[in-house]
Protein backbone atom coordinates (compact mmCIF):
# COMPACT_ATOMS: atom_id res chain seq x y z
CA UNK A 1 0.00 0.00 0.00
CA UNK A 2 2.87 2.33 0.68
CA UNK A 3 4.18 1.78 -2.83
CA UNK A 4 0.89 2.75 -4.41
CA UNK A 5 0.78 6.04 -2.58
CA UNK A 6 4.34 6.95 -3.48
CA UNK A 7 3.82 6.01 -7.14
CA UNK A 8 0.59 8.00 -7.39
CA UNK A 9 2.16 11.04 -5.73
CA UNK A 10 5.14 10.83 -8.11
CA UNK A 11 2.77 10.62 -11.07
CA UNK A 12 0.93 13.69 -9.89
CA UNK A 13 4.22 15.51 -9.42
CA UNK A 14 5.27 14.59 -12.96
CA UNK A 15 2.01 15.91 -14.38
CA UNK A 16 2.42 19.16 -12.47
CA UNK A 17 6.00 19.51 -13.74
CA UNK A 18 4.86 18.92 -17.32
CA UNK A 19 2.18 21.57 -16.97
CA UNK A 20 4.71 24.00 -15.50
CA UNK A 21 7.16 23.31 -18.32
CA UNK A 22 4.46 24.03 -20.90
CA UNK A 23 3.63 27.30 -19.16
CA UNK A 24 7.33 28.22 -18.95
CA UNK A 25 7.79 27.57 -22.67
CA UNK A 26 4.78 29.72 -23.45
CA UNK A 27 6.07 32.55 -21.29
CA UNK A 28 9.54 32.33 -22.86
CA UNK A 29 7.98 32.66 -26.31
CA UNK A 30 6.12 35.76 -25.22
CA UNK A 31 9.22 37.21 -23.56
CA UNK A 32 11.40 36.60 -26.60
CA UNK A 33 9.31 38.86 -28.80
CA UNK A 34 11.05 41.90 -30.22
CA UNK A 35 8.16 44.13 -29.22
CA UNK A 36 5.42 42.81 -26.96
CA UNK A 37 2.61 43.60 -29.42
CA UNK A 38 4.53 42.54 -32.56
CA UNK A 39 4.20 38.78 -33.21
CA UNK A 40 7.83 38.22 -34.33
CA UNK A 41 10.27 36.50 -32.00
CA UNK A 42 13.99 37.12 -31.74
CA UNK A 43 14.64 33.67 -33.20
CA UNK A 44 12.51 34.50 -36.26
CA UNK A 45 14.37 37.80 -36.60
CA UNK A 46 17.70 35.96 -36.58
CA UNK A 47 16.42 33.44 -39.14
CA UNK A 48 15.32 36.30 -41.42
CA UNK A 49 18.70 38.02 -41.12
CA UNK A 50 20.56 34.79 -41.94
CA UNK A 51 18.23 34.15 -44.89
CA UNK A 52 18.79 37.62 -46.35
CA UNK A 53 22.57 37.39 -45.88
CA UNK A 54 22.64 34.04 -47.67
CA UNK A 55 20.43 35.43 -50.44
CA UNK A 56 22.73 38.42 -50.84
CA UNK A 57 25.78 36.21 -51.28
CA UNK A 58 23.92 34.07 -53.83
CA UNK A 59 23.00 37.25 -55.72
CA UNK A 60 26.60 38.50 -55.65
CA UNK A 61 27.82 35.13 -56.94
CA UNK A 62 25.24 35.20 -59.73
CA UNK A 63 26.30 38.71 -60.71
CA UNK A 64 29.96 37.62 -60.91
CA UNK A 65 29.04 34.63 -63.09
CA UNK A 66 26.92 36.84 -65.37
CA UNK A 67 29.76 39.36 -65.67
CA UNK A 68 32.23 36.61 -66.56
CA UNK A 69 29.91 35.26 -69.25
CA UNK A 70 29.22 38.68 -70.78
CA UNK A 71 32.77 40.04 -70.66
CA UNK A 72 34.98 36.94 -71.11
CA UNK A 73 33.22 33.70 -72.06
CA UNK A 74 30.77 35.11 -74.63
CA UNK A 75 33.34 37.06 -76.68
CA UNK A 76 35.90 34.23 -76.43
CA UNK A 77 33.32 31.75 -77.74
CA UNK A 78 32.40 34.12 -80.57
CA UNK A 79 28.83 34.57 -79.37
CA UNK A 80 29.11 38.36 -79.60
CA UNK A 81 31.59 41.21 -79.79
CA UNK A 82 31.68 43.73 -76.94
CA UNK A 83 30.85 47.25 -78.10
CA UNK A 84 33.88 48.78 -76.40
CA UNK A 85 36.42 46.57 -78.18
CA UNK A 86 35.81 47.87 -81.72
Amino acid sequence: MGETRSKSSKGAARKNNQIRKKKDIHNKEDDSRIISWFPITKFQRDQFINFTIRGSWIGIGGLVVLWLVVRIIGPAAGWWIPADSR
